[in-house]
C-alpha cells in the first residue's frame, strides 16, 4: 500500500510536526512493506512585504498545493490537520480516498480564541470554517479522543460510524532521568532549594489558562507554600507580565524560552508538578509527556483532559482557582500521593505508543479501501 501524509508547512505547528513524526514513525514499523510519501505545501520565499508573503502563502496552500495533490499516485491520503480539512473536498472529486485526523474545533466552539492568531482574521477563520465542514466529504474521519468524537458529531454532523478515536501518543525519548541530572537541572532554575516548581508547557492561548496558575501561585505564596512557576513554550503576555510585576511574582515565576527536546525533557524531570488546568484541550499531550518522565500532573476535569489521564493525575475545576491552589498543597505535604501519581503515570503511558497508534490508524485504512 502507498500511503501519502499530508502535512502542514514545516515548523508551522509544533504539534501538528510531533503528530505526523510519530504516526509516520510508527506506521514504517507495523507496516513495514508500505510505502509511506510525506507530502506538505511549499513555504513562499522571504519578501519585503508581510501582507503579500501572506497572499502567497494562501495562493500556495489553497491552489497550487491541491493542483499537485491530483497528479500523486498513492492508494490513500491522509490529512494530518483538520485545518486541511478542504484537501478532502479536492481528494473526493478527483476520486481519491482520503482520511483526515481531526485534534479539536476548538475555533468552532469557542471563536474568540481565534483571535490575533493570523494576518487576515476573517479571512483565516473563514477558510478554517470551510476546511473543517470539508471532513464531511473524507473516506473517514480520525480523531484523537473520544471527546473530540463527541465535537466533531454534534458540530459538523458526521456520521458516527465514519469516525474512530484514536489517541495521540508520547514518544519513547520522555523518560525518566537519574536523581542527578534533576538535582542539576534544579539548581539552574530553581529559585532554591526548597522550592515547589511547578510546569507549565504551550502556547499563552487563553484557553491555556496561565492566568489562572498566577492567581493559584499567589495564593500558594501568601499560604508560606515556598512556589514557584516555569513557563516553556510561548512566553507571558503583557497582561500577564503587568500581573505578575504587580504581584511581586518575579521571584516565583520564570520563563524558560522554547525548549529544544533534550531541555524539555530535562525541565519535566526537574518539575515537582505539571499544571495543565486548559479550558479546552481536544487531548492534552503534555500530560503524557510529564508523566512519561515521573512527573505528577494536575489538570482540568474537563474536554478529553481525564480521558487522557485517567486516574494517574489529580482533576480540578480550571476556573477555581482555590481547588488548584489545595491540589498543589496536596502534592508539597504527601509523598506518599506524589509517589503513587508517579507509578500510576508511568503505568498509564505505556498505553499510547506510536505503534499502538499507527496499527489502529492502519486498519482504518484497510477499512476504507475497496
Amino acid at each position: 500500500m502507498h500511503v501519502a501524509i499530508l502535512r502542514r508547512v514545516p515548523d508551522f505547528s509544533i504539534s501538528m510536526d510531533v503528530y505526523a513524526d510519530g504516526l509516520v514513525q510508527g506506521l514504517k514499523t507495523v507496516r513495514p512493506n508500505w510505502t509511506i510519501s510525506e507530502l506538505h505545501p511549499i513555504a513562499p520565499s522571504n519578501t519585503a512585504f508581510k501582507s503579500l508573503s501572506g497572499v502567497q502563502k494562501y495562493y500556495e496552500r489553497y491552489r497550487r498545493y491541491p493542483n499537485r495533490l491530483r497528479q500523486v499516485d498513492a492508494d490513500i491520503f491522509h490529512i494530518i490537520d483538520h485545518s486541511d480539512g478542504y484537501l478532502s473536498g479536492w481528494l473526493h472529486r478527483a476520486q481519491k480516498q482520503n482520511v483526515v485526523t481531526c485534534h479539536d474545533l476548538i475555533n468552532l466552539i469557542q471563536p474568540e480564541t481565534f483571535k490575533g492568531r493570523a494576518i487576515f482574521p476573517w479571512l483565516s477563520m473563514t477558510l478554517w470554517m470551510q476546511a473543517v465542514k470539508s471532513m464531511r466529504q473524507a473516506d473517514h474521519v480520525i480523531t484523537v479522543s473520544a471527546h473530540t468524537k463527541r465535537d466533531t458529531i454534534e458540530y459538523l454532523e458526521i456520521d458516527p460510524q465514519s469516525i474512530t478515536a484514536i489517541p495521540n501518543a508520547v514518544g519513547g525519548q520522555f523518560t525518566v532521568l537519574s536523581s542527578a541530572h534533576r538535582q542539576r537541572v534544579r539548581q539552574k532554575y530553581a529559585p532554591n532549594t526548597e522550592a515547589f516548581c511547578l510546569l507549565n508547557v504551550g502556547s499563552n492561548n487563553a484557553r491555556k489558562n496561565i492566568s489562572a496558575i498566577l492567581l493559584a501561585v499567589v495564593s500558594l505564596r501568601d499560604a508560606g507554600v515556598p512556589i514557584c512557576f516555569w513557563k516553556a513554550g510561548a512566553d507571558f503576555t503583557g497582561e500577564q507580565k503587568r500581573f505578575i510585576r504587580d504581584r511581586n511574582l518575579q521571584n516565583e515565576v520564570r520563563y524558560l524560552g522554547k525548549l529544544s527536546d533534550t531541555e524539555l525533557i530535562e525541565i519535566y524531570n526537574a518539575a515537582d508538578c505539571l499544571m495543565a488546568p486548559s479550558l479546552y484541550e481536544g487531548f492534552g499531550l503534555t500530560i503524557l509527556e510529564a508523566m512519561a518522565c515521573g512527573t505528577p500532573v494536575i489538570t482540568a476535569n474537563i474536554n478529553a483532559m481525564p480521558e487522557v489521564a485517567g486516574d494517574a493525575a489529580l482533576l480540578v475545576a480550571p476556573t477555581n482557582i482555590e481547588e488548584m491552589a489545595q491540589a498543589v498543597q496536596k502534592l508539597y505535604n504527601q509523598p506518599n500521593l506524589v509517589r503513587a501519581l508517579v507509578n500510576k503515570g508511568l503505568e498509564r503511558v505505556k498505553d499510547f505508543t506510536w505503534e499502538k497508534t499507527a496499527e489502529q490508524v492502519a486498519q482504518v485504512y484497510e477499512q476504507v479501501l475497496p
